[in-house]
């Protein structure tokens, strides 16, 4: 039976290779090795190294990741994922967690609080920045990139907009996109 492992870096400037490394490290020969770039906020079935992974995997073999939030986005990613690799009796090793297979009753068990645990975090981190932004915006700090417009600019594209001009001749005439044009002729659309 092959040994499967899977590891994921959010950006191109991040790379797997540690995790790898960890995972060789902890002593698991590693036949199939899937790495994906992309957001932990993806599903695991809708990441494309880890889909290819599962149409590879046979029942029985086992699966290796470094940490538990590789496997999915949140606790019912997580439970989601695990059930779909219990239903084919494919072993499911957590580096973090020691050798415990979370396909495991005692498994199971603490994959759902880990996972909790960092749904938890992941939520009071938004929270966070809501309210420091909350805060920025009652201090009356201008969020968001600066405007390529200025206020008199933007009033002289209404004007000249109502007077007939084209929004291509006036994203020319100020040196901006068209989409910035109709962000000044219609700011709440």
């Amino acid at each position: 039976m092959a040994t499967f492992a899977y590891g994921r870096v959010s950006t191109t400037e991040q790379s797997a290779d540690n995790q790898r490394i960890e995972i060789q490290a902890a002593g698991h020969q590693v036949d199939f090795w899937f790495a994906d770039t992309i957001s932990g906020k993806t599903s695991a079935t809708q990441r494309p190294q880890f889909a290819a992974l599962l149409g590879q995997i046979r029942n029985g073999e086992t699966l290796v990741v470094a940490k538990l939030d590789r496997l999915g986005r949140d606790a019912q990613d997580v439970g989601a994922t695990v059930k779909l690799l219990a239903a084919r009796k494919i072993a499911v090793i957590v580096l973090q967690l020691g050798k415990l297979d979370l396909t495991s009753p005692a498994g199971k068990m603490m994959m759902t609080m880990l996972a909790a645990m960092a749904e938890m975090e992941r939520d009071l981190l938004v929270e966070r920045t809501q309210a420091g932004l909350a805060r920025a915006k009652s201090e009356g700090k201008t969020l968001g990139r600066p405007s390529k417009t200025t206020a008199d600019q933007r009033a002289e594209i209404i004007a000249k907009y109502e007077l007939g001009e084209s929004i291509s001749a006036l994203a020319r005439t100020y040196q901006v996109s068209r989409a910035n044009i109709l962000g000044v002729l219609k700011p709440n659309a």
